[in-house]
């Protein structure tokens, strides 16, 4: 980038070769896509985030429900099946409980419980699906709010890692150019180079 600022420099210089110009001109629009069109593409992925987050917050808000739930004892580790999507993070105490499900019917089963020592006949509130099996608790919307920041500012990076490498392969390119150009210019001068009375 600090072709860029050196643009305003060489337009006068008799030094500036147009190889020069052309790789400011190159920096300066890689610099002004990054500013203006990186921050777009990191918007519109974080909205688009955001209503798919949003949908799906709403979803799981109709689909499941909030129970009260009865410690009838606690279990061994083993005897509750992990959930894939908690397993990471849940180090909750797995409990034998009783609940009522949304349509009324009695259910009894293994749950996890935010109880550091359930005993029996403590209360806890847990989640359900329609049907009254336990279920995740649903995502709520400043986690859905947070997980589109993050998708928009990472759509931005990648705009301007992007960008960034187009610019460096465009210079690479012209630099190669360069090169090959002078390769060719020694070659002409070859043959007479260092001779006496060749006029060099």
């Amino acid at each position: 980038m600090l072709a860029v600022r050196g643009l305003w420099r060489w337009r006068h210089n008799p030094l500036r070769r147009t190889t020069d110009l052309m790789e400011a001109w190159v920096a300066l629009a890689a610099l002004l896509l990054i500013l203006l069109v990186a921050p777009s593409i990191g918007a519109l992925a974080g909205s688009a985030a955001q209503d798919g987050l949003l949908r799906s917050v709403r979803r799981q808000h109709e689909s499941r429900h909030p129970v009260t739930a009865t410690v009838l004892r606690e279990l061994d580790r083993a005897t509750l099946a992990a959930d894939p999507e908690t397993v990471a993070r849940d180090n909750r105490t797995r409990v034998l409980a009783h609940w009522t499900a949304p349509d009324g019917t009695e259910r009894t089963g293994p749950v996890a419980a935010g109880l550091k020592d359930p005993e029996p006949g403590d209360r806890f509130a847990t989640w359900t699906d329609e049907q009254g099996r336990p279920a995740v608790r649903p995502l709520d919307a400043a986690t859905a709010s947070t997980h589109a920041v993050l998708a928009g500012v990472g759509a931005a990076l990648a705009a301007m890692c992007l960008i960034e490498g187009a610019r460096r392969l465009i210079v690479w390119r012209m630099v190669l150019r360069r090169y090959a150009r002078w390769d060719q210019a020694w070659d002409r001068a070859g043959p007479d180079w260092g001779r006496t009375g060749t006029g060099s």
